[in-house]
């Protein structure tokens, strides 16, 4: 069985043929709170990410990979999202973990859900890492629930920590530590 699949979803390297939905996501301003970003990325710089998405983990420091849903004979359907592994660190074997699932008609149906299980699984089977952690902002609710249920644990709480169109937001600070 392949690692990065799992019931309805597989996860997958970006491929050049993503450059417009890539594109579509990253600059849609719904997204930048939760990207850390304030600016639109151009598809020049977009193709270059995509360019060199296939480093190592190990020399690139992060991981995205495409999050497919699957048909029910085994066959991607379409692309709803992405799973990432970002600020790697190697020495100490940690690593954060972030989602988009970009239309909300596909949130809430189990896909976040089975995309973190598999880059979970991933993370600590195959490239060892010792922990994981995510940043979620209070007022995200679905999100805080989600890492939850997967086993996160908050450990802080960073105050006053994003700026928001309705003013100051804190976020939650969440740990996973690999089992056993």
């Amino acid at each position: 069985m392949n690692p990065l699949s799992g019931k309805n979803i597989r996860l997958r390297a970006i491929e050049p043929t993503d450059l417009d939905i890539i594109y579509e996501w990253e600059n849609d301003p719904g997204n930048w709170l939760i990207s850390n970003t304030i600016t639109p990325f151009s598809k020049h710089v977009l193709a270059k990410y995509i360019e060199h998405a296939h480093k190592d983990i190990h020399e690139a420091r992060q991981l995205r990979l495409m999050i497919d849903m699957m048909d029910d004979s085994g066959v991607p359907k379409e692309t709803i999202g992405t799973v990432d592994l970002f600020d790697f660190d190697p020495v100490h074997q940690r690593a954060g973990i972030g989602i988009l699932i970009a239309n909300q008609e596909n949130r809430m149906k189990g896909f976040a859900y089975e995309s973190l299980s598999i880059m979970i699984r991933y993370a600590f089977e195959t490239l060892h890492l010792h922990q994981l952690y995510s940043n979620i902002s209070h007022d995200n609710q679905a999100s805080l629930n989600l890492f939850k249920k997967l086993g996160f644990i908050e450990i802080g709480i960073k105050r006053d920590w994003l700026r928001g169109s309705k003013g100051w937001l804190d976020v939650y600070l969440l740990q996973l530590v690999r089992p056993g």
